[in-house]
C-alpha cells in the first residue's frame, strides 16, 4: 500500500491512496501531512473518495516533519570514495525541514553554490514516537519508506574545518521527498534497492543490504537521548557514486533531471535549475 499527499487544481493538500496511476482521495491532509501510523494506514486503506489520474495532480512531500535527521557515510563504498574511515557509530546531522519539496518540484541551486551534488537515499518515516528504543521497538516504529534526495552543496559543506553539513544540505529545495510513502510492513528493510539517475545516466545503484548501520540500528541509536516523534524522517545515507568523487567531478547543472528510484516505493523526479 502506498500513500500520497497531493493537491488538485491549486486546492488545499489532501491525502490519498496510490493505486497504480490513480489517486483515491482519503480526505483533507492534516498539518503534519501523512504519518504512517496504524491509524494513518487505516485511513489510506479505507480511502473511497473521488479517484484522479496521478498525472493530473501535484504530488507534495508526503509528510511535514518537525525533525529531519540524516546519516552520513553509511555505505562502505561512499566512505571509501570520500577517503574517510568506516565510522564506528552512525554519523548524524540535521537537515532543515524547510528544504523539503515534492515530486517534480525544481531543485534551485543558490548562486553561491559552485559544487551542487546529488545523493539518492532511502527515507524512513516513523509511525510512532520512541525514546531509547530497543531493536524490536525500533522496527515497530518504522511505519513508512520513501525516496529522499539529500542534495548537497559541497562548497558550503566543505569550506569550513568542521564541515558544516546542515547549511550545505539545507538550502531551499535541497530535500526533495516522495513521490509517495510505501508501508514498511510490505518491504524487507534490509534489502531495498535504490538507484540514482542523472539526465539518463545511472550514477548510484545499491541496496540497504549494503548499509553499515541498518535502518533498525539507526532508529535505536538516534533515539538514545532524543525523543523521535511520529512523523520523524531519517535519511539513511547515500551509496557510492556521488558527483564530487568522480574524475572529473559531475555536479548538477542547469537542465539536469534527477530520478531516484526506491524499490517498492517508486521514482522521485526533480529538474535542476540555477538561481538567477
Amino acid at each position: 500500500m502506498r500513500a500520497v499527499r497531493y493537491s488538485h487544481d491549486g486546492g488545499e493538500p489532501r491525502l490519498g491512496r496510490l493505486d497504480g496511476d490513480t489517486v483515491v482521495d482519503a480526505g483533507a491532509a492534516p498539518p503534519e501531512g501523512f504519518v504512517p501510523s496504524g491509524e494513518g494506514w487505516g485511513r489510506i486503506a479505507a480511502a473511497s473518495g473521488d479517484p484522479a489520474p496521478v498525472a493530473g495532480v501535484r504530488l507534495l512531500h508526503p509528510t511535514v516533519p518537525r525533525s529531519l535527521i540524516a546519516i552520513g557515510l553509511n555505505y562502505r563504498d561512499h566512505a571509501a570514495e570520500s577517503d574517510l574511515e568506516i565510522p564506528a557509530v552512525p554519523v548524524v546531522f540535521a537537515k532543515l525541514p524547510s528544504a523539503l519539496v515534492g515530486h517534480d518540484a525544481p531543485i534551485v541551486v543558490p548562486r553561491e553554490e559552485t559544487r551542487p551534488d546529488y545523493e539518492g537515499e532511502v527515507g524512513v518515516i516513523l509511525g510512532r514516537t520512541v525514546y531509547r528504543a530497543s531493536a524490536d521497538e525500533a522496527r515497530s516504529a518504522v511505519g513508512g519508506i520513501t525516496c529522499l534526495h539529500d542534495v548537497s552543496g559541497r562548497r558550503a559543506q566543505l569550506e569550513t574545518p568542521l564541515r558544516q553539513f546542515t547549511l550545505g544540505k539545507s538550502f531551499d529545495t535541497f530535500s526533495p521527498m516522495g513521490p509517495c510513502v510505501a508501508r514498511a510492513d510490505d518491504l524487507d528493510l534490509d534489502a531495498i534497492g535504490i538507484r540514482t539517475v542523472v539526465s539518463g545516466e545511472t550514477m548510484q545503484d545499491s541496496s540497504t543490504a549494503n548499509l553499515i548501520f541498518s535502518i533498525v540500528d539507526l532508529v535505536a541509536y538516534c533515539s538514545a537521548g532524543v525523543t523521535l516523534e511520529a512523523g520523524t524522517v531519517i535519511a539513511t545515507g547515500t551509496p557510492g557514486g556521488v558527483g564530487d568523487s568522480r574524475v572529473p567531478p559531475r555536479y548538477l547543472r542547469e537542465g539536469d533531471v534527477v530520478e531516484i528510484t526506491v524499490d517498492g516505493v517508486g521514482t522521485l523526479r526533480n529538474p535542476v535549475t540555477l538561481e538567477r
